[in-house]
C-alpha cells in the first residue's frame, strides 16, 4: 500500500476545478438564485482532445464565501448546428438567464434562455453579434454586446428587448484598435501594437465605470514579463464613462506564461508555456478575482480554468486600477499583472500535508524535453495530473504552500516509473535554499526524506530533478510533507 494512503488530496488549487475537467474561457458570473448567492462558471470545453473546444458547455458553481468548494451542473446547453462551440457568455435580466452560445466555431452567436443560472438552456434564436460575444446589463436594464476576434474588428451594440436584435443606430465599429493578425495581416488603419485587441470580449461596470476586458496580442517587446515574439496571452483592460467609449487608460493584470523569473537588469524569463487566455473579473463576496485559463499538455487543447485575487482600485483622477496595484501615500500610481499561483483560491496557502498534485504547479524550468503536465480525463478527484518529460535540471514550482506552526519533518514524493537520479527540494526560489535532497535508487516509485531543517508558515516550494542522464526523463506524479 502507498506511504501516506489516507491522505486527501487538495482540491479547489489552481485549476480550481477538478484536474479532470478542461474548461478555458471562463466568464465568472455571481447571481442569487433561490435564496443562494453563488458564483457561475461559463466557458468552453475542451473535450475534443485535437481541436478547440467541443459540442457542448456545462456549469459548476460554488459558494460566494468558499471558492475552493465547486459543485458541477451538468450539461448546459448542447450544440444545434452540429458544430464546435466556442466562448459563451451568460447574463440575467429579470427572472431569466440568457446564454450566447457560439456555434460553428464563433461565427454564429445564438441566445438561449433559461430559469435556471445552470440551465439546460433552450429555444436558441440567431443573433447578429460575432466571435466571443461578451454581455453587459447596465444598472437601468440597457443592455450591451461586444464581440470580434483578430481576423476582423472589434464592435459594441445595444440589444433590444429581446436579447437578440441589436438596437438601430447603435453598432459601433473599433472602439479598440485591434492586432496585426498573423492570418490576416491587412493594415485597415485601425491597428494598434500597444493596446492591441485580439479577441475575448468582457464587458463590466466596476467601481461606476464601463471596462472593457479582452485578451491582448502583443506584436511589440514586454521584456520585463521574458515575452520577445507576438504573444497573446495577456488579459487587458480599457475603461470609459460610457459602454460605448471612448476607453482609455487600460493596462494588463493576468499573464499566463507562469512565475517570471527576473535577472539584474530587469530581464523576465517565463517558466510556464503561455498560450491564448481569456476570462473576466468579478467581484466576490466583497473581493475581487481575476478568473483565466492556463494550457497543459503540448498543445492549446486541453485548458484549465485558474483563478487569481486581485485588487481593483480608483484613483482620485478618476483612472481605474486592475492587477498588482502599486500605491503611493494611498493613492493608486500603478499596475500590473497579478502573479500566476498553485494556491489560486487558498489564499493562505495549499495545505503542505495533503497530497497535491504535480499538476498544480506554475514554475517548469530548464527541461531539455518540454516538460508539460498531462492532461487528464477520468472523472476522479482523486487522480493526479502528472508532469512528464522532466530531464535533469528541471525545477518544478508550486506557490505557494502553508506548512503552519509545526514544522514539517519529512517530504514524499511519487514518481510514476522507478528512476535513479536525486531531487533536491528547495523553498523560497527555484535557487533557494534546499532543505532535503531525495536518492532516487531505482528501486521505488515512492520515496521519503528527512528535512534538514524544520519548516513553518507560508513557502513557494521548488524540486530540482538531478541526474547524470541527459536523456534520463522524470514523471513526477504528487508529492506531501509529513
Amino acid at each position: 500500500m502507498l506511504a501516506n494512503s489516507n491522505k486527501e488530496f487538495i482540491k479547489g488549487a489552481n485549476p480550481y476545478l477538478p484536474l479532470w475537467e478542461h474548461i478555458p474561457d471562463g466568464e465568472p458570473r455571481v447571481f442569487e438564485h433561490n435564496g443562494e448567492k453563488r458564483v457561475y462558471i461559463y466557458g468552453s470545453h475542451d473535450i475534443e482532445r485535437d481541436k478547440y473546444c467541443g459540442r457542448n458547455y456545462v456549469v459548476w458553481s460554488a459558494p460566494v464565501d468558499d471558492l475552493t468548494e465547486w459543485k458541477y451542473h451538468g450539461v448546459s446547453y448542447e450544440t444545434h448546428y452540429d458544430s464546435i462551440l466556442y466562448a459563451p457568455d451568460v447574463v440575467k435580466k429579470g427572472d431569466t438567464y440568457y446564454l450566447y452560445a457560439a456555434e460553428r466555431c464563433g461565427s454564429l452567436v445564438v441566445v438561449a434562455s433559461s430559469k435556471n443560472p445552470w440551465g439546460p438552456f433552450e429555444n436558441p434564436v440567431e443573433t447578429k453579434l460575432g466571435f466571443d460575444p461578451g454581455v453587459l446589463v447596465d444598472d437601468d436594464g440597457r443592455v450591451y454586446a461586444y464581440w470580434g476576434g483578430c481576423a476582423a474588428p472589434c464592435y459594441i451594440a445595444e440589444m433590444e428587448d429581446d436579447m437578440a436584435t441589436i438596437k438601430e443606430g447603435t453598432l459601433v465599429e473599433n472602439p479598440l484598435g485591434h492586432s496585426i493578425c498573423p492570418w490576416n495581416p491587412v493594415d485597415d488603419g485601425h491597428i494598434n501594437l500597444i493596446d492591441a485587441f485580439f479577441e475575448a470580449s468582457s464587458p463590466r461596470k466596476v467601481l461606476g465605470k464601463y471596462v472593457y476586458i479582452y485578451s491582448k496580442r502583443y506584436d511589440v517587446p514586454v521584456p520585463e514579463l521574458g515575452v520577445f515574439e507576438p504573444c497573446n496571452g495577456f488579459l487587458s483592460y480599457r475603461i470609459s464613462d460610457t459602454p460605448f467609449g471612448p476607453f482609455h487608460d487600460g493596462g494588463d493584470f493576468s499573464f499566463n506564461g507562469g512565475e517570471i523569473l527576473h535577472d539584474s537588469e530587469g530581464l523576465g524569463t517565463m517558466t510556464y508555456r503561455w498560450g491564448n487566455n481569456h476570462g473576466s473579473i468579478m467581484e466576490i463576496n466583497g473581493k475581487w478575482y481575476v478568473f483565466y485559463h492556463r494550457q497543459t499538455g503540448v498543445n492549446e487543447y486541453s485548458r484549465q480554468a485558474m483563478l487569481e485575487p486581485i485588487d481593483v482600485a480608483l484613483g482620485s483622477d478618476g483612472r481605474l486600477y486592475i492587477g498588482d496595484i502599486k500605491y503611493l501615500n494611498g493613492e493608486p500610481v500603478s499596475s500590473k499583472p497579478v502573479e500566476m499561483t498553485s494556491q489560486g483560491p487558498h489564499v493562505n496557502g495549499l495545505d503542505a500535508y495533503k497530497w497535491i498534485s504535480a499538476g498544480y504547479a506554475c514554475h517548469l524550468f530548464g527541461s531539455r524535453k518540454n516538460a508539460n503536465i498531462r492532461p487528464v480525463y477520468e472523472q476522479d478527484d482523486n487522480i493526479s495530473a502528472p508532469i512528464e518529460n522532466i530531464t535533469g535540471g528541471t525545477t518544478v514550482g508550486f506557490r505557494y504552500l502553508q506548512f503552519g506552526s509545526n514544522p514539517a519533518q519529512t517530504v514524499t514524493v511519487v514518481l510514476e516509473d522507478k528512476k535513479k537520479g536525486k531531487i533536491k527540494v528547495r523553498i523560497d526560489s527555484y535557487k533557494g535554499r534546499v532543505i532535503s535532497e531525495i536518492d532516487l535508487d531505482g528501486n521505488d516509485t515512492v520515496k521519503s526524506a528527512a528535512l534538514s531543517t524544520g519548516v513553518i508558515g507560508k513557502h513557494a516550494v521548488y524540486f530540482e530533478f538531478c541526474s547524470e542522464d541527459t536523456e534520463e526523463t522524470f514523471v513526477f506524479d504528487r508529492f506531501t510533507f509529513d
